[in-house]
């Protein structure tokens, strides 16, 4: 019964941090809908092409950020369970400014973010 528990403990906190749920061959093969805190990634089997998920504001945005080196800027994806982003994603549009980064499988806001 305490293993039992111990380990739905371990799972349910497990979901609470940014983690790489499923690879894709194709960036039209990402899911619509993505789960909060999940993260998709678009790869071939030599490197991580695109790294995906919804914006943390919950505001309904998609991050869509480039991970090939041959292209820049270029971020890195260190970890995938927890997930660790590197450097941090800065989204801006007319309405507001999302600028944060994910480190160790949470979201660190930057003070310049709205």
């Amino acid at each position: 019964m305490a293993r039992r528990l111990i380990r739905d403990f371990l799972e349910w906190a497990s979901r609470r941090r940014w983690r790489v749920t499923g690879t894709y061959d194709d960036i039209d093969d990402v899911p619509e809908v993505l789960k909060t805190r999940d993260i998709a990634i678009v790869a071939t089997p030599q490197f991580v092409k695109w790294i995906i998920f919804d914006c943390p504001c919950r505001a309904g945005h998609r991050i869509m950020i480039n991970a090939d080196p041959s292209r820049k800027p270029a971020w890195d994806l260190r970890a995938t369970l927890p997930a660790t982003i590197w450097p941090s994603v800065d989204f801006a549009n007319h309405e507001r400014r999302c600028h944060y980064s994910i480190v160790n499988g949470r979201t660190h806001w930057a003070k310049d973010s709205d």
